[in-house]
């Protein structure tokens, strides 16, 4: 490993630290560390000048990984950059739950160390990619078509390979890659999917008939949405991020990327494992 880019959620004090902390140690193991320009603004001129300063645009030309500092958000917003490169992507979690930057600040170091020996698995998560207001956008998590402010609910005709499935009136639809299912679509009522699985997740937020339930189809399916009648707009959100507005007769069309996020792991754990200590599924509800 010989060039390691850092970014980190610049705002929060913890991730500008624990950034500074790693690019120290990657330096002193005789790493080439690269700091997004935001960042090298809040660092100490002493870690900054050992480093080399460029725009988190330009990371996929240079490193070998990118790290992150901040919550499963910074990593997202990462990815939206990172998008189409081959570049490995390990998020170090500052923030709370972490599903996708699992690596905790307590076992930083040690972290580092496995990945400089190679201790480490990368694996390849789904995205999906979406078209909608003449632009073409990509999402790890979820893609969520949501009410308007002015709106108390929204209307959405969901067709899947062109054959209509359901009208919802509810606060959103979510469409969600197995990756995203721990996220919004979880905090809704949706299934939790291994990343392993060729499926897409289509998620009513608070659907005004109860027979709506979340729906699963094969991640080779093309999805389109449009506005029913009467329904003036609602926002196209990709993994947090407002894409469009949708008005009138316009349509938003989701589908599988051909793009693949990088993302890494440790060596000697498993999603399963992972869900375990972020659900506490092992927790014995009877100890006191």
């Amino acid at each position: 490993m010989r060039c390691i880019a850092i970014y980190a959620y610049a705002a929060r004090a913890e991730a500008v630290r624990w950034a500074s902390h790693a690019a120290v140690r990657l330096q002193d193991e005789g790493v080439e560390v690269i700091l997004d320009t935001i960042l090298a603004d809040k660092l100490s001129e002493d870690v900054v000048a050992r480093c080399d300063v460029r725009p988190v645009t330009e990371f996929s030309t240079r490193a070998d990984m990118v790290m992150t500092f901040g919550g499963d958000g910074t990593l997202l917003a990462t990815t939206r950059v990172l998008m189409g490169s081959d570049v490995p992507i390990m998020g170090i979690n500052v923030g709370k739950l972490g599903f996708l930057a699992e690596f905790p600040t307590s076992e930083l170091d040690e972290a580092i160390m496995d990945v400089l020996k190679g201790h480490y698995r990368i694996v390849d998560r789904t995205t999906l990619e979406v078209h909608v207001g003449g632009s073409v956008h990509y999402a790890l998590n979820d893609v969520l078509i949501e009410r308007s402010a002015e709106a108390k609910m929204t209307g959405v005709r969901a067709f899947v390979n062109d054959h209509h499935v359901a009208d919802y009136r509810a606060d959103g639809v979510i469409v969600c890659t197995p990756t995203g299912s721990t996220a919004y679509s979880l905090a809704a009522g949706g299934p939790i999917i291994a990343p392993s699985s060729q499926v897409i997740c289509v998620t009513p937020i608070a659907p005004h008939t109860l027979t709506l339930r979340p729906l699963i189809v094969n991640d080779g399916s093309e999805l389109r949405c449009t506005l029913m009648e009467g329904q003036r707009e609602a926002h196209v959100v990709a993994d947090g991020q407002i894409l469009h507005t949708l008005q009138g007769n316009e349509s938003v069309v989701i589908r599988k990327s051909d793009h693949l996020v990088k993302l890494v792991k440790r060596a000697d754990s498993t999603y399963y494992d992972l869900l375990r200590e972020k659900l506490l599924w092992s927790a014995d509800p009877t100890a006191r």
